[in-house]
């Protein structure tokens, strides 16, 4: 009676989730709810009922590379680490096929918490696609300036056009590209992108129409940054880690002033 009561909320779990949630997640989001089971239990459970995690598999590069005079520095240095939101962002662009064309995907994501703070889908590879991305970034953040915050991204053109650079100087935000060219200089931002492929791309095609790529990510982001747990911040959502980082900013300003 246990196991089918067990089997039930797996089920709702898992469909709620993608379908891509493993054991470990599986049990990760049980324990929130109040549901105490054993580790081993939810895999012996899974695996009776044919439900397996999501692997992520490789992530293609999409932009091309700018000459290198027009490179700024690397101030990450493969180091993908941030101690508050707004301190380092990265950036990358994706591509998906549909049987209308091509759709590419440009996204912003918060290293602190993993939030993909902004996103652009779009028919076409152009230096907009990644500005309207970034665009969508600043806005969602609420902010008019951005002090002490790296914006990291590949060598792509996208990324080092006039337009680009000019908007991170506006809001006050260093420019960083990585300086040796491979997967490792971006590689947050491709792990991502790899997730994405896994969880929603792969799992939810073919697809039709760019349009059909635009809804779909547009639910996906909001479950991502909403509901899905992230074992790099503890198991759980990152809105959820940078609410609890802003009541502890408060909390200790409370207690200075008292």
């Amino acid at each position: 009676m246990r196991d089918d009561e067990l089997r039930a909320h797996i089920a709702r779990l898992f469909e709620d989730n993608y379908g891509v949630y493993g054991a470990r997640k599986v049990w990760r989001a049980l324990n929130r709810e109040g549901i105490t089971v054993a580790r081993c239990t939810v895999e012996r459970l899974m695996r009776q009922m044919g439900l397996a995690g999501r692997v992520r598999g490789r992530h293609r590069k999409t932009t091309r590379p700018a000459p290198v005079d027009q490179r700024p520095e690397d101030l990450v240095e493969r180091a993908f680490e941030a101690t508050a939101p707004n301190q380092l962002w990265v950036a990358d662009i994706t591509y998906v096929a549909t049987w209308s064309g091509f759709a590419y995907v440009a996204f912003v994501t918060d290293v602190f918490s993993r939030a993909i703070v902004g996103w652009r889908v779009a028919n076409t590879l152009r230096a907009d696609l990644a500005l309207d991305a970034l665009e969508m970034a600043i806005w969602a953040r609420k902010e008019e300036e951005f002090p002490g915050l790296v914006h990291h991204s590949d060598r792509g053109v996208q990324y080092l056009s006039i337009r680009y650079t000019e908007r991170l100087a506006e809001v006050g935000a260093a420019s960083s590209v990585g300086s040796r060219g491979d997967s490792y200089d971006n590689a947050l931002a491709e792990s991502v992108f790899g997730l994405y492929k896994a969880e929603l791309i792969s799992m939810q095609g073919p697809w039709r129409t760019v349009e059909d790529v635009e809804f779909a990510t547009l639910s996906w982001v909001h479950w991502w940054n909403t509901a899905r747990l992230h074992s790099a911040i503890g198991d759980i959502p990152p809105t959820e880690f940078e609410t609890t980082y802003y009541a502890g900013l408060a909390a200790a300003e409370i207690g200075v002033r008292s």
